[in-house]
Parts: structure tokens; sequence; C-alpha cells
């Protein structure tokens, strides 16, 4: 595509490209699957996050891989994380994906446990967190990772993205996706209610990336927290109310048609 082209072009094929894409024949190949298959949102919100946490490489190793946790919870993470000491699961000890390994897995599983005794849910946590932070998106996100990484290791907690050290937060940004929008389409899955869909940032990743600096979407040369303002802030000015839409276009163009 030509890179002299007026925003208002910009803006309808991109808009195209979100109907093209936010469609349920995209979870076909996409992690979201995975808390497709559960009705219980306490279901929905524990595979997301730890499907979430694995969501970089290949597609459909993350998917073998997220289906292995949720096989090891007996397909109902809820009642299996507040019945269970992960340090003592056997199926969790043969548990890797890259870099991320039994040894890390355990560690992040006894702590949402923890938060998930105490809180109720993963909404609770998150909505105390963003309360604390003066209703801040970024603020929580910040500290989402000092509050639940204290007393990590440092090879755990850098699985945990760190907005504070200028990380973009991708799999963070998606997994709020996930869990807050909600349109008729029906392929987030919109079940968080305390924040609304135009508080959102964009799932920043080289894919995406790509595609928005070819659009000239997107002047940082990174992919930082910096670029996901500056990126997420463009968009808004698209559709103020939902942002987070345009991952649907931006991730399609990159992946599917290698744009």
């Amino acid at each position: 595509m030509n890179t002299i082209i007026s925003r208002s072009d910009i803006k309808l094929f991109l808009d195209e490209k979100v109907d093209q894409y936010n469609t349920l024949s995209y979870l076909a190949t996409d992690p979201l699957q995975i808390p497709h298959r559960f009705e219980q949102k306490e279901d929905m919100e524990i595979s997301a996050f730890l499907t979430s946490l694995i969501t970089w490489g290949n597609r459909k190793a993350i998917i073998q891989k997220a289906s292995y946790l949720m096989n090891s919870m007996h397909q109902s993470p809820y009642q299996w994380i507040i019945n269970n000491k992960p340090e003592e699961v056997s199926e969790l000890q043969t548990f890797y994906y890259r870099t991320l390994n039994s040894y890390d897995i355990v560690i992040i599983l006894g702590r949402l446990r923890e938060v998930i005794l105490h809180f109720g849910n993963m909404e609770n946590y998150f909505n105390y967190l963003y309360t604390k932070s003066g209703h801040s998106v970024k603020e929580m996100l910040e500290k989402f990772h000092n509050d639940f990484t204290q007393g990590f290791p440092d090879r755990t907690r850098r699985h945990i993205a760190n907005i504070g050290a200028g990380s973009a937060g991708k799999r963070l940004n998606m997994f709020l996706r996930w869990m807050v929008r909600k349109d008729s389409r029906g392929v987030d899955l919109g079940v968080w209610k305390f924040i609304s869909a135009s508080e959102l940032y964009i799932p920043l990743d080289v894919h995406s990336g790509r595609v928005a600096r070819k659009l000239g979407l997107l002047k940082n040369i990174n992919d930082s927290w910096k670029a996901v303002e500056e990126l997420t802030e463009r968009l808004r000015s698209y559709d103020s109310q939902d942002p987070a839409k345009y991952d649907y276009a931006l991730f399609g163009l990159g992946v599917f048609e290698k744009f």
C-alpha cells in the first residue's frame, strides 16, 4: 500500500480489516479459543491469564501447551486453584514452554492461588489494583507487576511484563482486551465490567508494530510502552470508545496477509 494515504482512508481500511478478522472463525487458530471453552467467569479469567502468559511464538504450540495446563487442572481451573497446592501436583513437573518451565509455573500458580483465595476471583483483584491506581489502567498494570511478582525469583518475574520499566506489555494488554472488550461478534469475552473498552491499550507486538509503522500510525521504532501509548492514542482518534478493536486489523494484516 502507498504510504502516502489520507487519514480517512487508513481508518476505512482498518475498519474493513477489523470487520474481516473480528469473527468467531478467528478463534480456530488463536489462543483465545482456550477461555472460550469455559462458561463460568472465574474459569474464563484464569484460563485466559495463563494462556496469555505463554502467548508468544507459534500459535499452534501455544494452544497445545495451554490445553495441557487446562487438562492438568481437570478442565476446571477455578476449582483446581482453590483445592490444590501447585507444588504438590505431579502433572506440572513436566510443563514447559520456551523459557517458562515447571519451576516458574508452580510459583505463578501458587501466587495466583493466594490471589483467588483472598479476592475471590481475578476481576476483584484487578479492580482492587485499578482503584488503588486512581482508575488508571497503566498504573494498574504497573501495580500488578509489583504486587503479583513480590518475592518471585528474577527468572520467574521476567515472565510478567513490567510496564514501569518500559515494557510494551503485549500479553497483559491482550489479556485485558480478552476480558473487557464486548461486542456483537462475541470473539472477546467481555466479562469484566469495571474497565471500559475505551481505556484499553493496543497489544503491541512485532506484527502489529510493523504494520502500524508501514501505515504511518507509529513513529517510535521500538516496541516499548511509549510506542503503545503513541499507537493507542492514534487509534483512539479513529474510535475513542474501542481503540483496541484495531488489534484485529493490525495483527491480521501482519500474520495472515504478511502486510
